[in-house]
């Protein structure tokens, strides 16, 4: 049974709002990632975030929906994974693009597309044509968020463009980790912004503006990762492999038979020589 939202879906409220203040993007953000970032802790990617699957209730408490493809491609073989294109094409990151298998960084991507587009009213890349959007994707760098929104703080603009680049290694790892960087950004920055607090988990008061009360998530929720992908580097100690006591016993077995045919060659030997 699916879970009854009394709101609306955020798509439809960046349309009507067209830029969101900072703290009201940041707000919301954060409760997307504590979703996304549930799923990347179970073991599954999205595959598919994008604003039309967020519900946002009249008090802007935020649920992520829609894990279809997320369950799809958990009974996917992995080496299947990369022949089939996942996500949204406005949405999507530059490697689903590319038709590569997703990632949670993927998935990081795309959160990264909605940040954007909160900020500044529009998504990074458009086009009519899906091609040309998975072109613009792996190819184009997206314009400055400060550029169409000067009131964008430089720190926010920073962490919107990282989380936009081209290669999943140097995004953040998981939804986790941008939670966790957009919740300390709010904490750093409320003496500009307002204060950056979370959704009450009592009887919350519709409202127009968020009203946020941190128990429900706050840090604790991110668990702790390293910021980016590090390769694991190759491990040069051999584990021991202990004695192996078959090779052993054929070996002394071998030997044995070698011992047992002197005798037998020093007779013969012997009675042929002249």
């Amino acid at each position: 049974m699916i879970e009854y939202i009394d709101g609306t879906d955020l798509k439809s409220l960046i349309r009507q709002k067209g830029q969101f203040s900072i703290e009201d993007t940041v707000g919301l953000m954060v409760q997307a990632c504590a979703g996304i970032g549930y799923a990347h802790r179970a073991g599954l990617v999205h595959c598919d975030v994008k604003p039309h699957n967020m519900l946002v209730s009249r008090d802007f408490r935020l649920k992520v929906t829609d894990f279809g493809i997320a369950r799809a491609l958990a009974t996917i073989h992995p080496e299947e994974r990369s022949e089939i294109v996942w996500g949204s094409p406005h949405y999507f990151s530059p490697e689903q693009a590319a038709g590569a298998a997703p990632s949670p960084a993927s998935d990081v991507y795309s959160l990264g597309v909605i940040l954007y587009e909160m900020l500044t009213g529009r998504v990074p890349f458009e086009s009519k044509d899906s091609t040309e959007l998975a072109r613009m994707h792996r190819d184009e760098i997206p314009l400055p968020p400060r550029r169409l929104n000067p009131t964008i703080p430089e720190s926010l603009e920073e962490i919107t463009l990282k989380v936009l680049s081209k290669e999943p290694s140097a995004r953040y790892r998981t939804a986790d980790q941008l939670g966790r960087v957009l919740l300390s950004f709010g904490h750093l920055n409320q003496d500009k912004t307002g204060p950056i607090v979370l959704p009450q988990t009592g009887n919350a008061k519709p409202s127009s503006h968020l009203e946020f009360s941190e128990p429900p998530i706050g840090p604790d929720a991110f668990p702790q990762y390293p910021d980016s992908y590090d390769e694991p580097e190759e491990d040069d100690t051999k584990p021991n492999p202990g004695i192996d006591w078959a090779t052993w016993g054929l070996g002394l077995l071998a030997f044995t038979a070698v011992l047992g045919l002197i005798p037998f060659w020093l007779f013969i030997y012997l009675s042929f020589r002249p």
